[in-house]
């Protein structure tokens, strides 16, 4: 709630107190220089808030994906943008949940300490989009070892990080009785790899978010890197992309507390014809009706936080939480930058730049039409419509 405590008041005390070592101006200057936030990130990570969903036993805190969604807000509700590290937090969960003993071992103690990062999944291809069944990179077993050889687009973090999550066909489309079948997981040494079979090409977008192309051109991998069983990978990569749109969720509901926050202080400062501008109702009404938004996206949040951590089925909840979540902080955004006028353009007041960061939602890591479509057919029993 926006201004009520919760039984994550001590981890919300926390980030806020890390988060104002990095002020507005601090993530001004990363994003005008198209930069990473290096000094953020290892902050995060050596206070290990980054290891949140790591259990104990390998050296995290075990908080789960409702603490791990907490952090994720309030990273973006002091002014920062979480999408420089949340894939720290849910590709690390297909190892987790789907990864063999002697890969936890390896892996999770060193990403729980902070020396190794995880950042990025390899998923979207150029031309099959979220059409994930249909994916063409593959990946051929010859002499103890994976041949990768194929493409994909928009993968994040590629540059920041040490391990990728990969998924590639391992048997032809063809040859599957069902079409989510075939697919496998694997996890690339990137230090191992680029210049080694996978070239990198940055994309220039509108949001300073490092995202690439990657072309593999006869890749070896280990065969011990295979995650889980050959030919089952779909089904890994779903529980991640369930934590993976609760935190970009919880992330959403940062920003749209961010942005009610500005606008609200800035209408009652404002004062016009001798009155603040936070007193009529053409700037009230507006501002309410987003705060309600994102309350109760809010709600789905902490529900499809909760039924992870509890290992039941979130999918629904997950994608409606994602929904409600970025419609909300893009309703917010509109509306702080009409409060504020001319001045929401001005790059000192910063909501140009969380407009920018807050739009992508709409968008990625999955369309809003997605998920109506899931909801129709998963919901509500309707057809497929494709």
């Amino acid at each position: 709630m926006f201004n009520e405590s919760d039984e994550f008041q001590e981890i919300r005390d926390a980030i806020r107190q890390l988060c104002r070592q990095y002020p507005d101006e601090y993530f001004r200057e990363v994003d005008r220089k198209e930069a990473y936030p290096e000094a953020f990130v290892d902050a995060l990570m050596s206070a290990g808030w980054l290891a949140a969903m790591i259990p104990e036993e390998y050296g995290g805190t075990g908080l789960g994906l409702t603490a791990a969604s907490v952090i994720m807000e309030e990273i973006n509700r002091s002014g920062g943008n979480a999408g420089a590290v949340h894939g720290q937090m849910y590709n690390m969960g297909t190892l987790l949940r789907s990864g063999s003993p002697a890969q936890k071992k390896k892996y999770l103690p060193e990403i729980a300490a902070g020396r190794l990062r995880i950042q990025s999944m390899a998923v979207t291809e150029p031309t099959t989009g979220t059409d994930t069944t249909r994916i063409k990179t593959t990946a051929v077993k010859k002499d103890g070892r994976w041949v990768v050889n194929g493409q994909k687009v928009w993968i994040s973090r590629v540059q920041h990080s040490d391990l990728m999550i990969l998924l590639a066909r391992t048997t032809p489309l063809a040859e599957v009785k069902k079409k989510s079948e075939g697919m496998s997981v694997f996890i690339v040494d990137l230090h191992q790899s680029i210049g080694k079979g996978l070239e990198v090409r940055p994309i220039p977008n509108l949001v300073n978010h490092e995202t690439n192309e990657l072309f593999f051109d006869n890749l070896e991998i280990p065969e011990e890197n295979l995650i889980g069983e050959e030919g089952r990978g779909f089904k890994y990569i779903l529980d991640g992309l369930n934590a993976e749109r609760t935190l970009i969720a919880a992330e959403c509901i940062g920003d749209g507390y961010w942005f009610i926050e500005r606008a609200r202080n800035y209408a009652n400062e404002r004062v016009v014809f001798d009155r603040p501008i936070g007193k009529n109702q053409g700037v009230q009404f507006p501002l309410a009706d987003a705060f309600i938004e994102v309350e109760a996206a809010n709600l789905m949040r902490f529900e499809a936080a909760r039924r992870f951590d509890a290992q039941q089925n979130c999918g629904a909840q997950a994608n409606m939480a994602k929904y409600l979540a970025a419609k909300a902080s893009w309703e917010a955004a509109n509306v702080c930058l009409q409060t504020h006028g001319g001045f929401g353009f001005a790059k000192e007041y910063d909501i140009e730049r969380k407009f920018r960061e807050t739009r992508l939602y709409q968008v990625a890591p999955i369309s809003t039409n997605l998920i109506y479509s899931y909801v129709a057919e998963h919901i509500l029993g309707l057809p497929r419509s494709f």
